[in-house]
């Protein structure tokens, strides 16, 4: 599933390439993906806008137009955007798409139809209306504030870090990920981290999801651009620890699959 890394690096591609821009053109090819808004609704408010920038917000993407709107991006569990160059093929699974005064686009591709599009006011009210905590990387989100976190909650550490109302961005492959860098077993309660612990995983999520970032390897098709001692790369059955070389073990919640290594995060 695409997250906080994947969808920092579509920012990066829309602020890159798309800034600035005209949307002579916005298509909405599946209807079913809209959200709050019809899609001929949608297609005349981003007709003829200029792109102002390109914000971020735990999983979710906003590509703010001169109206002072912004268009909202889910990406579900395999969704992606993808330049389209002038007279190019658009890709298969394109749900929507944006056309630019010189031809070119972008698609916002989703292959299983789990993603979802919208418009905003703002991201700020965004933000507060869907009851999204703090974005994990947000230079505002203090250490303390983690810290205190964790403190108030009995949970699982992995569902700590996945619980979006209360930090934005994590899911199931960042939070094992982060987890294995800090030497963590998931299923530890949050609450019993010491302060200095938590502390120390507040940092090592910071590092994790830069390192990521910085390397473009958001997700798990993007593994191999990651350093040799991440698990993303090993994570699938019959992986092994790139530390220790142990055969990594799985733990189940919310119905997900998490993996982990039973000796470098042994369960105390």
């Amino acid at each position: 599933m695409p997250e906080l890394p994947d969808v920092e690096i579509f920012r990066r591609l829309v602020s890159e390439h798309c800034r600035g821009r005209v949307i002579d053109q916005a298509t909405v090819n599946d209807p079913g993906i809209i959200e709050g808004i019809s899609p001929d609704h949608l297609e005349r408010q981003l007709r003829g806008r200029r792109i102002q920038s390109a914000e971020r917000h735990g999983k979710h993407l906003f590509i703010v137009v001169e109206s002072a709107r912004a268009l909202v991006m889910h990406f579900g569990t395999n969704g992606s955007l993808q330049l389209v160059p002038a007279a190019g093929t658009v890709p298969e699974f394109t749900r929507a798409e944006l056309t630019f005064s010189g031809g070119d686009g972008l698609a916002y591709v989703n292959p299983r139809r789990l993603g979802r599009i919208s418009l905003c006011d703002s991201v700020t009210s965004f933000v507060a209306r869907s009851g999204l905590g703090p974005d994990a990387l947000d230079a505002g989100f203090k250490v303390a504030v983690f810290t205190s976190i964790l403190g108030l909650r009995k949970r699982a550490i992995k569902a700590v870090l996945m619980d979006q109302k209360l930090m934005a961005g994590i899911g199931n492959i960042y939070s094992d990920e982060v987890l294995f860098q800090a030497r963590i077993y998931p299923g530890t309660a949050a609450a019993s981290l010491a302060r200095e612990t938590a502390a120390a995983l507040f940092r090592t999520m910071r590092e994790t999801l830069e390192e990521a970032i910085r390397c473009g390897a958001g997700a798990e098709q993007a593994a191999g651009r990651l350093p040799a001692d991440f698990l993303l790369p090993h994570r699938h059955p019959g992986g092994t620890c790139p530390r220790c070389h142990t055969l990594l073990a799985t733990v189940k919640g919310g119905g997900r699959t998490g993996y982990y290594c039973p000796r470098c995060q042994p369960a105390s």
